[in-house]
């Protein structure tokens, strides 16, 4: 075994056997506590999420004012256990409206809510997100989307493909905006309807694009909206062994993987037709990675094995390692104090941002090894779709 098949294995306590694949769909997360705010009652979305709630036979408060209260729980297992089964339908603050450059998943990120109803042991929300980790979805939405109109044609300094204004011959790409920074999408659009009112609005615009990604699998809902190209569906997949350990809550990967053929399909064949992504995420150099996660890729490949599916641009992908900071570790181990994941700060390396944040992820060599295995495979299996980025 070499110096740098040592390091990819060291930090990982115990081997998992693969299983076969589980087609598994979550119950649909239903709230047990719904709130709304006194504001977000006199928007109209917010009343039709009042009304979609309410024929579903959901708990409704609605707030005196705007403040959400009765989160807080005797520690902080109880806290999460409390805001994790809230949903407060809520405005939009004013800064919201200002976007923030999300590179390098996006141009802007215009989030239609706040928190996840997902369970994943290594959540990228822990430590980002003030407060308990209760659902915020917007009632304000609409206007946060006419908002966009004002930031098509800007494009934030960014290094990766995203930074290129220029697309093929020479022509201006749309501006792309992301909306599941900070929530899964779909987890929640069975309650909110919101990932809906962004594809028809992104459906009408000629200069941006939406994107979104997802964990869940529910998508029959948006096979027929008018999303006329400008909508990328991406898909987070991992390895089995990883989905099961990790992702709580969440689409078994094969239930993940039909929900991605039923999108990306032409509508001629029955799908919704829309550009799709993958996003492998994060990835882990566990015991037996290449395997298991060439076993992912050809299963993604089988998935999107459909007349027409050679054609250029309708498919990319984006490579995202695991990495983690000292403040959302802490948050995490006590979400789930019992995890197997991996979060030793002796086998990682040390990265700083600009504003002096640390972050740890894996040593050179490991993400040399790991970057260049799954370029290599991709490419195999998808010639005409772009690598976005490794990060």
């Amino acid at each position: 075994m070499t110096a740098e098949s040592n390091l990819l294995t060291q930090s990982i306590p115990t081997p998992v056997t693969t299983t076969e694949p589980l087609l598994r769909s979550p119950k649909l997360w239903m709230p047990k506590r719904v709130v709304f705010t006194a504001d977000a009652l006199k928007e109209p979305f917010g009343q039709a999420m009042y009304e979609r709630l309410s024929a579903l036979h959901l708990p409704i408060d609605v707030a005196k004012n705007n403040r959400i209260t009765g989160l807080r729980g005797a520690d902080e297992r109880e806290t999460y256990r409390i805001a994790k089964n809230t949903l407060a339908v809520v405005n939009a603050p004013p800064g919201a409206f200002r976007l923030q450059p999300i590179p390098p998943s996006a141009d802007w990120q215009m989030n239609l809510a706040e928190g996840c109803p997902a369970h994943c042991h290594y959540c990228y929300l822990a430590g980002s997100l003030s407060g308990p980790p209760v659902v915020r979805a917007y009632a304000n939405l609409p206007k946060m989307l006419e908002h966009t109109a004002t930031y098509e044609g800007t494009y934030p300094p960014n290094k990766t493909w995203q930074g290129q204004p220029a697309g093929l011959n020479g022509v201006a790409r749309p501006t792309t905006f992301e909306v599941s920074c900070y929530t899964d999408v779909l987890g929640i659009e069975h309650l909110t309807g919101s990932l809906a009112e962004c594809i028809r609005y992104f459906g009408t615009r000629e200069n941006a694009q939406l994107r979104f990604v997802s964990k869940y699998g529910q998508v029959d809902s948006l096979l027929d909206l008018p999303h006329n190209g400008q909508t990328r569906a991406r898909f987070s997949l991992n390895a089995e062994s990883v989905a099961r350990r990790l992702e709580g809550g969440t689409a078994s990967v094969e239930a993940r993987l039909q929900a991605l053929r039923k999108l990306a399909m032409p509508r001629e064949l029955g799908g919704g037709g829309y550009p799709v992504g993958i996003v492998l995420a994060p990835l882990m150099p566990i015991p037996d990675w290449r395997d298991q996660y060439s076993d992912l890729l050809d299963r993604i490949a089988a998935a999107l094995d459909f007349p027409g599916s050679d054609t250029p641009d309708w498919l990319n992908v984006e490579f995202i390692s695991h990495r983690f900071t000292p403040g959302s570790k802490d948050v995490l181990m006590q979400w789930y104090p019992n995890t197997s994941l991996e979060m030793d700060e002796t086998t990682r390396a040390e990265k700083r941002n600009k504003f002096g944040g640390t972050k740890y992820v894996y040593l050179p060599a490991v993400m040399k090894e790991m970057k260049a295995f799954f370029y290599e495979e991709w490419q195999k299996r998808f010639p005409n779709a772009p690598v976005l980025y490794w990060t």
